[in-house]
């Protein structure tokens, strides 16, 4: 399997495919690159490069102890865009991995980067505090650190069948392969790594970094998202980008890069072409 060691001497699977362009894709949580298929054979086909990899401790990485973290996170990207020499790269990260993405170009500038896509992202805060009203309450996460810790796999077919995917939502037909392959991606990985990603994605505050990043962004959000709410994430993401390109689709759910992949992969094709 093509794979980097990163300088902690944690190994990263990755996936590098085609010619041109380089698009550089980043997972949510719990997954895997497995997630950006949809993505992946869309762009290949359309003549461009295609990278994706796995988290630490997600998929096929190495599931190391420790570095559960969007620093961690944003070091292992860098690793693998540097390892590949990705220059003039659109950085494309959905739920988890939108958070990684900013934090990446944050932390290690736009040298190599062209544009970034916010998909169903949790930037900037997730979580509820003072200065942050409208996030979810604390005890939300613990809860899921809880689900993880006792009854992982239970609760990850829960979440796939139900809030993932909208598949509670009256009126939609559950996708059981839909919901059997995101159990078999959260599965793979490890639930060290996912009980800690889970402070990761939603104590983690992007402000500053959204605000530092100049490179155009597209931040596209379903208004029926239950798992990253879009009153408190897609506009204030928007607005703290300084060029920021706001995408707002009626009824659909976290998952829909998955469930509304058409759409999702028409609207970056026109965003990366623009």
């Amino acid at each position: 399997m093509p794979t980097i060691t990163t300088s902690d001497g944690t190994e990263i699977f990755f996936k590098d495919w085609g010619a041109g362009q380089p698009i550089v894709f980043s997972h949510g949580w719990p997954l895997s690159s497995d997630d950006w298929d949809a993505q992946l054979m869309f762009f290949v086909q359309n003549g461009y490069r295609v990278v994706a990899h796995d988290r630490r401790g997600h998929g096929r990485s190495a599931q190391v102890s420790d570095g559960h973290d969007m620093d961690h996170y944003a070091d292992d990207l860098a690793a693998v865009v540097e390892h590949l020499d990705l220059h003039d790269a659109v950085h494309v990260g959905h739920s988890t991995g939108g958070g990684e993405v900013a934090r990446y170009l944050a932390r290690h500038g736009e040298s190599r980067a062209a544009k970034a896509v916010l998909i169903s992202s949790v930037p900037p805060l997730m979580v509820q505090t003072d200065a942050n009203p409208g996030g979810l309450p604390k005890s939300v996460f613990d809860d899921f650190q809880a689900q993880t810790a006792q009854r992982r796999s239970s609760f990850y077919r829960e979440v796939a069948s139900g809030p993932f995917y909208g598949f509670n939502r009256a009126g939609t037909d559950a996708d059981e392969a839909i919901i059997e392959n995101w159990w078999r991606q959260g599965m793979t990985g490890s639930a060290k790594a996912h009980y800690d990603g889970v402070v990761a994605f939603s104590q983690t505050d992007f402000t500053e970094d959204l605000k530092k990043i100049t490179i155009p962004v597209l931040v596209m959000h379903g208004d029926d998202d239950q798992i990253v709410p879009y009153a408190d994430s897609a506009p204030l993401t928007a607005k703290l980008l300084q060029n920021g390109t706001l995408k707002t689709y009626a009824g659909f759910p976290h998952g829909m890069p998955t469930t509304e992949a058409a759409t999702i992969n028409a609207d970056l094709l026109a965003f990366i072409e623009s």
